[in-house]
């Protein structure tokens, strides 16, 4: 915890005074902390701030210590940092909803300072590690939105190809992979996605715990947004569900939700893109479902072979897509 240079940065911000600091989490594989701040300012009672200290010694909690691993690190906080800087000011309706980046310093070479407004002083104090039906409601809105939102978005300074399992990033854990057929269809899965129409940005870890809720959890606001960029709406859907349904559950569920999503993207669309024919989305888009959960499938199976969301469901729903392969 760095109090002098987070005072320091603050001044920027007229903030003469820090009372407290309390970490939030350390980032993952020991690349910083995040942590909040409580100030003494006429604007600010809390900030949040993330700041990215790259390790001397890299420590995977799985293994994958690789230089490839390191520099998809590295270039997940540079897109994060244009995220902050140059994304975020979009969140700020109500849906789709995300904290503000307030400032942004890259420091040094290794090392990313963002200070971001606090959401729980937003509207959104509360976290889940369990999803109820009403939280997964709220998030699948959030996802419409900020799909309906970003449709055709390039988004310059982000990832090509977002979402951090995306195949062209994970070398690795593919030639770790020991499932032939979806080895041998990975790409065709992956080009299915690229080309499918309406391209447009996902969230890239869209997981129940980057999800932040208000008291009657009604509504959701989003972080975490290293993995940013173009693709498939469905890749954001397949992960957070995913995260946010019971495997013995999802068979039944799946549908629903879909249906729940779709729902939920003819209204962002009346809104941001009344011009598209929701229709045509949903058709071009509900296809790809399937596509995208075999696609975080073969990551996740390259990664962790015994993860427990390698189940039953995730591999029928992987056949279905190695099936739809050779129609």
């Amino acid at each position: 915890m760095n109090r002098s240079l987070y005072s320091e940065i603050l001044r920027d911000l007229d903030i003469k005074d820090i009372t407290s600091i309390d970490t939030i989490q350390s980032l993952w594989s020991g690349y910083g902390e995040l942590v909040r701040v409580a100030v003494e300012s006429e604007d600010y009672s809390s900030l949040i701030i993330k700041h990215v200290s790259l390790p001397e010694a890299i420590s995977h909690p799985k293994g994958w210590n690789s230089s490839i691993s390191h520099q998809r690190k590295i270039q997940s906080y540079n897109v994060e940092f244009n995220w902050y800087r140059h994304f975020s000011p979009q969140l700020q309706q109500d849906l789709p909803h995300g904290a503000l980046g307030i400032l942004c310093e890259h420091e040094s070479e290794g090392e990313w300072l963002i200070v971001m407004e606090d959401l729980a002083l937003k509207g959104f104090p509360n976290i889940s590690s369990k999803a109820t039906p009403l939280q997964r409601s709220a998030c699948l809105r959030w996802l419409a939105h900020f799909h309906a939102k970003f449709i055709g978005d390039q988004g310059a300074g982000l990832w090509e190809s977002g979402t951090y399992w995306h195949l062209d990033t994970r070398p690795d854990e593919f030639s770790a992979l020991e499932d032939l057929p979806l080895k041998q269809a990975a790409k065709a899965i992956d080009l299915k996605l690229k080309e499918a129409p309406f391209q447009t940005l996902v969230h890239g870890d869209a997981k129940l715990a980057n999800f932040c809720f208000s008291d009657d959890d009604t509504r959701a606001a989003a972080v975490d947004f290293q993995y940013v960029g173009k693709g498939c709406a469905m890749k954001d859907v397949a992960l957070f569900i995913s995260s946010a349904v019971e495997p013995e559950e999802c068979a039944a569920l799946e549908q629903p939700l879909l249906d729940e999503y779709f729902e939920a993207l003819e209204e962002a669309l009346s809104i941001y893109r009344p011009d598209l024919d929701v229709y045509e989305v949903e058709r071009a888009w509900r296809p790809m479902f399937e596509f995208a959960w075999a696609d975080f499938q073969r990551f996740v199976k390259g990664w962790s072979p015994s993860h427990w969301k390698i189940n039953p469901y995730t591999e029928s729903v992987k056949e279905r897509a190695l099936n739809a392969l050779k129609q």
